[in-house]
């Protein structure tokens, strides 16, 4: 039997998991911290992705035993993880017919100018299609 790679599907899970090892009081929750631990120990270790899936599942059940309902992979904790973004910002032409510039777009700092229409490129989000 060979051993699964790693699968890009369980990066939410390890960012939620970089997210929970930084959060002191869950992890006092009873069975939280060593269940968080063995599955830091696995990432560190190079674990298969379905030994990393288990415990994954393991530390979610220990999460949801305590009470806490988002489980390992709830919208607030993982979504807190540092430089986790769902979505790529890019500035885009501004013009009815758009051309196929694009540049990235801060969220701090105007759009880059368009000096074709004279105005502000408008912010949105990369598609599969740009």
């Amino acid at each position: 039997m060979t051993a699964s790679p790693y699968s890009p599907g369980l990066d939410r899970a390890t960012a939620a998991l970089c997210a929970l090892l930084g959060s002191p009081e869950d992890l006092r929750l009873p069975g939280v911290r060593e269940a968080a631990e063995r599955a830091r120990d696995l990432l560190r270790s190079g674990a298969d992705a379905d030994e990393l899936a288990a415990c994954y599942r393991e530390l979610d059940t220990a999460l949801r035993r305590n009470g806490d309902a988002r489980g390992l992979v709830g919208e607030s904790r993982g979504a807190t993880a540092p430089g986790i973004t769902p979505h790529i910002k890019v500035a885009v032409c501004p013009g009815a017919h758009s051309c196929a510039r694009i540049e990235r777009a801060r969220d701090l700092l105007p759009a880059p100018y368009c000096a074709v229409h004279g105005t502000r490129m408008r912010k949105s989000r990369l598609s599969s299609a740009q």
